[in-house]
C-alpha cells in the first residue's frame, strides 16, 4: 500500500505549484481531480480519475489504485479547509495521507482587499442549504462564505434581507488567481437586485465596522406575541435563568416544547449558533408570531414544528441535547416521558412550571423515576411608575426544574 498525496492547486494552475508539489505529481502514476484541475495537465502520462457527480466513485477507484500505484489528488487551495482531505483521511487514515497545501481561498480573498482574517468567521453553503447562515453572521462582523451555483450571491443577499440584516459591505470575488479574476463591492440591497452573471467559482466576503446587536435577554415587547394573553412569553429574567440552566454549547440541538412566541428557542439557538433548535407549538396564531420573531431577530437555525406534543415529537429526527418544556396542554407527564427517552446522554431537560398542578405533577414524576434533578423557585418584582414615584409589581412566581440525564 502506497501513500496518497493531496496537492493544493490554485486557479492559475501549474504556476501555483511548489517544486515539492511538482515532484509528487511527476512521481505519481494516478492523478485525481476535477475536470478543471486535470485540464492543467494535458500531457500527464499516467491514469486520470475525474471527480464528478460526487466523491464516492472516485474514492472507490483511489482505493483500488493506491495499493500498487502512487496516487496524487488535486484539490483547491488548502485541502484541509472545507476540502477533500478530511474525507480521505477518514477513509484511509492519516498515516497513509501526505498533504501539500497551497494558499487557502481565505488567504487569497482577504489579501485582495487588505483585511486581516484571523478574526473572521468561515461559512460554507457549498452543497448545503442556507439554514443557519443568518445566525452565524449575527455573531460576527467579518465573514467569508463559500458558495455554489445553487446558492448564488443574489440568493444569499435576498435571504439575509428577509432576516433583517443591514450594514454589510460585501465583496463578490470570482476566479481568484485565475485569468478571469474579478472583484466587485456591493451592499445587500444592490447585490440582491444585481443582474450580474457571476462565475460559479466565487466567494463572498462580508464586513461591517460595528458588530450586530446581541439577541439575548430581550424584553417581552421586543417579541411579537399573542395578546391579551401576555403570559405566553417567558419573562426576560426567567428566560435568563432558564438559559443558564440549559448550559448550552454552540453545537447543541434544542427542543422548545410549547414555544409560543419562540423567545426561548430564539435565544437558545443564538447561543447554539452551530447547532439548531426546534420550536414546537400547536397554536396557529403563536406559530405566526414565532415565525415573525425569527425573521425580525435574524435567527434562522430554528425549525418551527406545528403540532401537539408528545405525538408531534416523533416526527423530529434529531435527538435533543437540551429539552425545554414551557407548555404542555395537559400532557405534561407524557411529554416528560417521551422527551427523556429521546434526550442524549449527558443532556438536560428544563421544565418551567407555574400552576400548582404542573409543579406537583413534575415533582412527583421525577421522584417516581428517581431522576437526578434540581429545582428553584423564582419570584421577580419589577419597578413600575406610581404617580411621580416607583413601586414594585410582582411577576408570577415560577418553579424551574432541571433534570440531568447520565
Amino acid at each position: 500500500m502506497k501513500p496518497i498525496t493531496i496537492v493544493g492547486i490554485l486557479d492559475n494552475g501549474c504556476k501555483s505549484l511548489s517544486s515539492l508539489a511538482w515532484e509528487k505529481i511527476i512521481q505519481s502514476q494516478v492523478l485525481v481531480g476535477g475536470e478543471r484541475h486535470l485540464s492543467f495537465f494535458p500531457d500527464y502520462p499516467g491514469k486520470k480519475i475525474v471527480i464528478k457527480n460526487g466523491l464516492s466513485k472516485a474514492i472507490d477507484e483511489i482505493e483500488k489504485e493506491h495499493y500498487e500505484n502512487n496516487v496524487c489528488v488535486l484539490a483547491s487551495g488548502d485541502p484541509l479547509f472545507f476540502g477533500i482531505a478530511t474525507l480521505l483521511i477518514k477513509k484511509f487514515g492519516s498515516n497513509n495521507i501526505e498533504i501539500i497545501p497551497n494558499l487557502s481561498v481565505v488567504q487569497l480573498a482577504f489579501s485582495r482587499i487588505g483585511l486581516k482574517w484571523d478574526d473572521a468567521t468561515f461559512i460554507s453553503v457549498h452543497g448545503r442549504s442556507l439554514f443557519g447562515i443568518s445566525t452565524k453572521l449575527l455573531k460576527t462582523n467579518k465573514a467569508i462564505l463559500l458558495t455554489d451555483p445553487e446558492n448564488s450571491p443574489q440568493k444569499i443577499a435576498q435571504y439575509l434581507l428577509e432576516h433583517h440584516h443591514t450594514g454589510w459591505k460585501i465583496w463578490v470575488m470570482e476566479n481568484l488567481y485565475g485569468p478571469n479574476e474579478r472583484i466587485q463591492e456591493f451592499d445587500l440591497d444592490s447585490l440582491s437586485t444585481s443582474t450580474e452573471s457571476f462565475s460559479d467559482l466565487n466567494v463572498l466576503v462580508f464586513y461591517k465596522e460595528k458588530k450586530n446587536p446581541i439577541v439575548m435577554n430581550l424584553y417581552e415587547d421586543q417579541y411579537a406575541k399573542k395578546t391579551p394573553l401576555l403570559g405566553l412569553i417567558t419573562k426576560k429574567e426567567v428566560r435568563a435563568l432558564t438559559l443558564i440552566q440549559m448550559n448550552l454549547k454552540d453545537t447543541d440541538c434544542i427542543w422548545d416544547i410549547g414555544a409560543a412566541s419562540g423567545s426561548i428557542a430564539i435565544e437558545a439557538a443564538y447561543i447554539s449558533h452551530n447547532g439548531k433548535a426546534y420550536a414546537i407549538e400547536m397554536d396557529e396564531e403563536s406559530i405566526q408570531h414565532c415565525s415573525l420573531n425569527l425573521k425580525q431577530h435574524g435567527v434562522d437555525n430554528v425549525m418551527i414544528v406545528h403540532g401537539r406534543a408528545p405525538d408531534i415529537l416523533k416526527e423530529i429526527s434529531d435527538d435533543p441535547d437540551v429539552v425545554f418544556i414551557g407548555g404542555s396542554k395537559g400532557s405534561l407527564r407524557e411529554i416528560l416521558e417521551y422527551s427523556f427517552t429521546r434526550l442524549k446522554s449527558n443532556g438536560r431537560m428544563i421544565v418551567n412550571a407555574i400552576t400548582f398542578e404542573n409543579i406537583l405533577e413534575t415533582y412527583q414524576y421525577l421522584k417516581e423515576k428517581n431522576y437526578d434533578f434540581e429545582v428553584m423557585q423564582v419570584s421577580i418584582s419589577r419597578a413600575v411608575p406610581l404617580a411621580k414615584y416607583k413601586r414594585y409589581e410582582a411577576q408570577n412566581p415560577i418553579h424551574i426544574f432541571t433534570i440531568f440525564k447520565p
